[in-house]
């Protein structure tokens, strides 16, 4: 479909209260919910990580008198470093098309909701794609329909499956890692649809006011503070292809510990790095500008992101695939 020319902003008897867009809502993503966001002034910088196995070694010993005390210190690695690379999108707005638009074609502010739309889907592919994939976290787990062994479960659409003992035990597995109880379960939503009809989830809230599996239920039934669902999608044929939309996650769950806000002194099991120190950003790492562009007769609206989704102890977190 081509852009809106100046002779599509103009409809003869166009409505004036009603047009339709294909603007997610913020809250279908998670980018910003699932680790903390940890505003830098640079754009690359080193980071320091503990050695979590000085920490919980027992080496307190029985003092005798006029005799020193039993001591030692912590390793530190200050090689890891992040990179918050810089993405960006724009849109212009030519002066024709704004002069002939009629309500409720607004061309700037359709054009600045289309770019953050872009920084959004931009965001959270890199965020998902980041933290929600194989072969990163320390702990991996695989659903199959039957026979589970070393590593696997049963996946939580077939009958006789135990989500909630499974949650358990990967909570069990991450706490003998760390000595840290994971707060966050994502799950993607085809997992929740699932949920809503596995009899070990069901049985369990007949009886509440409702019977209905809300995210603040799940957390409550799995021991969990937070349960996220990355209900985002975007569209992976080209411009001029059919439309063809998918989820940015689908059959996956991720259990981890994440720190409620960023610190040098505190575990988590990831940060998303986003770089303020470049002008006109935000806390998120985000921009958004419009300036004129003369030659074109047009003003531009430009979005840019500066971000760089990091784990940094990946003991932290269980990443389970195939789930359904």
């Amino acid at each position: 479909m081509p852009r809106p020319t100046k002779g599509d902003q103009h409809v003869r008897g166009l409505l004036g209260n009603i047009a339709v867009t294909a603007i997610l809502r913020a809250k279908m993503f998670v980018a910003a919910d699932l680790f903390p966001i940890c505003p830098v002034e640079k754009q690359s910088d080193k980071y320091v990580v503990y050695d979590s196995g000085d920490f919980l070694r027992d080496e307190a010993e029985e003092r005798a008198p006029a005799t020193e005390s039993a001591g030692g210190g912590y390793d530190i690695d200050t090689s890891p470093y992040y990179l918050c690379r810089k993405y960006s999108y724009h849109h212009d707005v030519d002066d024709e098309s704004r002069a002939n638009a009629d309500i409720p074609l607004n061309p700037d502010r359709t054009g600045v909701k289309f770019v953050s739309q872009k920084m959004l889907i931009k965001r959270e592919r890199m965020v998902l794609g980041n933290f929600v994939k194989a072969g990163i976290w320390t702990s991996e787990r695989t659903g199959v329909g039957s026979g589970p062994g070393a590593n696997q479960f049963l996946k939580w659409s077939v009958s006789g499956s135990k989500p909630v003992k499974d949650v358990d035990t990967w909570r069990n597995n991450i706490e003998e890692l760390t000595g840290e109880s994971p707060n966050v379960l994502m799950l993607a939503p085809d997992v929740v649809t699932a949920l809503k009809d596995n009899s070990d989830i069901t049985s369990r809230i007949q009886y509440t006011e409702r019977g209905i599996i809300t995210p603040d239920i799940l957390a409550s039934l799995f021991e969990i503070e937070k349960v996220v669902v990355p209900r985002a999608i975007y569209n992976v044929a080209p411009k001029g292809a059919t439309k063809s939309m998918q989820r940015i996650v689908a059959g996956k769950a991720l259990l981890c510990y994440a720190n409620k806000e960023p610190s040098t002194e505190e575990s988590s099991a990831g940060y998303t790095f986003a770089w303020k120190g470049f002008y006109g950003a935000s806390k998120l790492g985000t921009r958004i500008k419009k300036f004129r562009m003369e030659p074109l007769s047009a003003d531009r609206i430009e979005g840019d992101l500066a971000i760089d989704p990091k784990i940094v102890a990946p003991d932290m977190g269980l990443l389970a695939a195939s789930v359904v």
